[in-house]
């Protein structure tokens, strides 16, 4: 049966004065820093023998005791989901997520998930995501097809969570969108909850965090763009957001202004979409136990190149016959 795990420090001079979670964050490196402030959370630290705040000043000397729970067994019923894997070692596996799958359960989506695929797929997937997200270090939207990498152990999963921390994860996604938008062009607008409507992130939000987008590609086609976007931060929605706060919302998405109901006619197969025009396609990351680059890309589903071939060809036909 596994027990709790108790961590014990003194605290050395250097260290003397600094906040009780900072200083768990730099000792234990098993741990993730949102794990540590959940620990203390729940007074499962303590200085001296008393139980502490995460703001307590720590000083020289002082003993700092954690205690780690053992991860608690998931409710969550394993569903023999097909899953499209595209990497599997033993510490992490790859899945090039269908759209339409939501990544984790969350209010109105309780069964169906990722999460609930790789617990049929994946026997010892990490605890650190909690109950309801064993092993997700990222997220992609609903809508949003692609690459998502997801850790089978927990030393794994602080890796990569610290590669995402660091910026040192390159993620870089397809979309279609709506104009024309230059190759090269970077995108620098802080997004936060959107203060009318909760289900939307805004650049108008009271409480915003840096976002920064960088197309990397961009394709000029008749009436809309292809893009290769690179994002340097990870916030939600923050490819959708950006793109529209732009003028030139995803073609399809209908959060964000993206779905036009009278196209220019020859533009009408885009109406067929049913999502939004976006796709990870990229993945770059170091391989958390040997340090290794490793480089995945996944092409476009079925639904987004049928766009795409048709758009491309209309495109051709109008140009040549503008000649």
């Amino acid at each position: 049966m596994t027990t709790t795990k108790k961590i014990s420090l003194d605290v050395p001079e250097e260290h003397s004065g600094i906040r009780l979670d900072r200083f768990l964050a730099i000792h234990v490196a098993s741990q993730t820093r949102s794990q540590i402030q959940r620990l203390i959370k729940h007074d499962l630290a303590s200085v001296n023998g008393r139980v502490a705040q995460a703001s307590r000043q720590i000083h020289t000397n002082d003993t700092v005791i954690l205690e780690i729970p053992p991860p608690r067994t998931t409710t969550l019923t394993p569903e023999a989901l097909p899953l499209d894997i595209v990497y599997d070692d033993a510490d992490l596996l790859v899945v090039n997520k269908p759209a339409g799958m939501v990544v984790h359960p969350s209010a109105g989506h309780f069964d169906g998930t990722l999460v609930h695929g790789l617990l049929h797929h994946v026997k010892d997937l990490s605890g650190i995501g909690g109950e309801r997200r064993p092993g997700i270090v990222h997220r992609l939207d609903r809508g949003t097809s692609g690459l998502i990498v997801v850790a089978k152990n927990d030393l794994a999963h602080v890796a990569l969570a610290q590669q995402f921390k660091d910026r040192k994860i390159e993620k870089e996604y397809i979309a279609l969108v709506w104009g024309v938008v230059q190759q090269g062009r970077r995108i620098d607008l802080p997004i936060g909850r959107d203060p009318v409507d909760r289900k939307k992130i805004s650049t108008r939000a009271r409480r915003t965090r840096e976002a920064v987008t960088r197309i990397a590609k961009a394709e000029q086609l008749d009436g809309v763009s292809l893009l290769h976007v690179a994002i340097i931060t990870g916030r939600t929605h923050q490819i959708r957001v950006h793109l529209s706060g732009i003028g030139h919302p995803i073609v399809g998405d209908s959060l964000y202004g993206g779905v036009r109901r009278h196209p220019a006619p020859h533009l009408r197969v885009v109406q067929r979409l049913e999502r939004p025009f976006l796709h990870a396609h990229r993945l770059s990351f170091t391989h958390p136990r040997d340090a290794r680059p490793v480089e995945l890309n996944c092409p476009l589903p079925d639904d987004l190149q049928f766009i795409l071939d048709a758009v491309r060809s209309i495109t051709v036909e109008r140009r040549e016959k503008h000649r």
